[in-house]
């Protein structure tokens, strides 16, 4: 997690988001992307094996969990969950091999970078609700995409294509 200053004043407010300098030791990003979410919202869980991403909530609230999918990691099979967004003004480093997701608490709008370009085959998937996981998104009634509906749970994962 990155602590970003915010600058408010009379006209409103400044934060600088991303500075490559303050994660010196990773790839540098390639590409911005920004999304837009409806409250009840939620995205996930997706992972990636070779991308990392820096999120940055611009406006509303979001309810950001990540799962540790790193055999080995010191943070193997964790889970962390974050509000972040108004009150909470966070930039946040997701490496490869930890899932990611989030739940819009309010309309929504997520500025992220990632460290490759797109690559349909780096795209993957856990189940948002699966009981192994028991993860607590916050919201009563998800708005989901058919992909998320349609992730496997963990246990139904293929080794080849979790992170080693």
């Amino acid at each position: 997690m990155v602590e970003l200053d915010l600058h408010p004043d009379s006209r409103g407010s400044f934060v600088e988001i991303w500075r490559q300098e303050w994660l010196p030791d990773r790839p540098e990003m390639v590409q911005a992307n920004h999304s837009e979410k409806v409250a009840g919202s939620l995205v996930g869980l997706h992972y990636h094996l070779r991308q990392a991403d820096y999120w940055y909530v611009a406006s509303g609230e979001a309810r950001v969990i990540l799962y540790d999918l790193r055999a080995g990691s010191a943070t193997s099979g964790a889970a962390e969950l974050l509000d972040l967004g108004d009150s909470r003004r966070l930039g946040l480093y997701i490496p490869p091999g930890v899932a990611h997701g989030f739940a819009a608490r309010s309309p929504l709008v997520l500025w992220y970078l990632v460290d490759r370009y797109y690559d349909p085959g780096d795209e993957h998937g856990v189940a948002w609700d699966d009981p192994q996981l028991a993860l607590d998104w916050g919201v009563a009634d998800p708005v989901l995409s058919q992909r998320d509906q349609r992730n496997p749970r963990l246990s139904e994962i293929p080794p080849g294509l979790l992170p080693r």
